[in-house]
């Protein structure tokens, strides 16, 4: 889903994008966006934990430094998904972000252990809908929309 958020966002020639994994992501990742597209499944009603400890390293570092960028997010969810959009929107209402988008939630209807600890396939609509959106906060941002 990122990947496809990534290829659509690249179309523009006028943004440079970066993705990276939660891990790897800090505050100085942060300031030197413009823009944000939040990746993460969806684990127990919440995010990702390695998305947790992202937010927890970055959060105060760039707090009042990113006032008003875009985000929107990306959610793969087993049944729901909506706990994660919340946890996200929340930290982004903190950070002052203005969301240019809903949460895209994929839903997989993962229900049994083998099926949510399987390898996830996104099927095309969906992994379109991740490519529109990385198009659409890209365009916005090269038109200086957000």
């Amino acid at each position: 889903m990122a990947q496809a958020a990534v290829a659509g966002a690249s179309d523009e020639p006028e943004v440079t994008v970066r993705l990276l994994t939660a891990p790897e992501a800090g505050p100085e990742d942060v300031l030197a966006a413009n823009g944000y597209i939040f990746a993460t499944p969806e684990n127990l009603a919440a995010m990702a934990g390695h998305m947790k400890d992202f937010f927890d390293r970055s959060y105060y570092p760039v707090l009042d430094r990113i006032n008003g960028r875009p985000y929107a997010m990306l959610i793969c969810a087993g049944s729901d998904g909506t706990g994660a959009a919340r946890q996200i929107a929340r930290i982004a209402t903190g950070w002052r972000l203005r969301a240019v988008a809903e949460p895209l939630i994929v839903r997989t209807n993962a229900q049994t252990p083998e099926a949510i600890l399987a390898p996830k396939h996104i099927g095309p609509d969906d992994i379109g809908r991740c490519r529109d959106l990385g198009a659409a906060l890209a365009s916005g941002l090269a038109a200086g929309i957000f």
